[in-house]
């Protein structure tokens, strides 16, 4: 079956493109790919880049590219969502190479966000190199990491039936009660072995997308980067924890657009074949406070 393999690079449309490169280089241990007035480039790997950051005043999700292995597949989900009456247009020679593939659609979720299908992402010109990190970050055959968009009232199952038409098959969902009466619901989703690529969230939150998972190879770059956020004064949405899903040893740490970055190590390799959906009642093993009751806690 023709799907997509991974999940490729992340756009961002951003106010502070300076705030941006600190947040990614200096922070989180990505590297500067690019830089011009109206956008910068981060690198995570050989790739020329997994992140794309572009001037506007949105400081939301702007695009995600998905990547597939062949042409072939690529015309084949781009058939089976206009036979299912979702538009797709064909990208032309700039688009695909302001995005550094070689080719590309673009199309639009349920949602509304933007969605770019494309082959051949190119690399980088040269090696990557991390001023901060003492590994690298987990990308390969998993892409580069995991976003969790918000589903802002819309049908759960619409969502899940579009992107399966890329797919996505689910993993697992999780329900916990955050107060009586009050549920948090978050379904996962899997293109490849990483236990999930993309997660819908139905809970309160101002933007698209509540995060955006980057791993590490080891776990002391997860505590290196948890200092530099810390040190920097970096807005913290939960401190460190643990899933109990995919296993994510990891913190959630603010952008200078609003959103997340969760940083993480040990996230779960699954067996496609033989994996059964779990449902769970609890987000987080341990962890992952809000920074406030921490501060609470320890003043106390």
């Amino acid at each position: 079956m023709s799907t997509v393999t991974e999940l490729g690079y992340i756009g961002i449309e951003a106010s502070d493109l300076a705030a941006w490169e600190r947040f990614g280089v200096d922070l989180l241990g990505m590297q500067l790919g690019s830089r011009r007035d109206d956008q910068l480039t981060l690198r995570m790997d050989e790739k020329a880049h997994r992140w794309i950051v572009v001037a506007g005043s949105a400081d939301d999700l702007a695009f995600t590219g998905y990547g597939c292995a062949t042409d072939a597949d690529l015309d084949a989900v781009v058939a089976k969502l206009r036979a299912a009456g979702t538009e797709v247009t064909d990208g032309d020679a700039h688009l695909a190479a302001q995005r550094g593939v070689r080719r590309i659609a673009v199309t639009a979720d349920p949602l509304g966000n933007r969605v770019e299908l494309y082959v051949g992402l190119a690399d980088g010109d040269t090696p990557f190199a991390s001023s901060q990190l003492a590994s690298n970050f987990v990308t390969g055959a998993g892409g580069a990491g995991h976003q969790v968009l918000i589903e802002r009232g819309m049908d759960r199952q619409t969502i899940v039936d579009w992107y399966g038409m890329l797919g996505f098959r689910m993993t697992d969902i999780i329900n916990q009660e955050m107060a009586p009466g009050i549920v948090a619901s978050v379904a996962f989703l899997h293109c490849n072995g990483r236990h999930h690529t993309l997660a819908l969230a139905n809970m309160p939150f101002p933007k698209r997308m509540h995060h955006f998972m980057i791993e590490a190879a080891e776990m002391s770059d997860v505590g290196l980067a948890y200092d530099r956020c810390m040190d920097a004064k970096q807005p913290f949405e939960m401190t460190l924890g643990m899933h109990p899903n995919d296993r994510m040893f990891s913190f959630y740490v603010r952008t200078p657009s609003g959103f997340n970055v969760e940083f993480g190590w040990g996230g779960l390799v699954i067996d496609e074949a033989t994996w059964q959906v779990q449902r769970l009642d609890r987000l987080s093993t341990w962890g992952h406070r809000p920074p406030h009751v921490v501060a609470d806690l320890l003043q106390a």
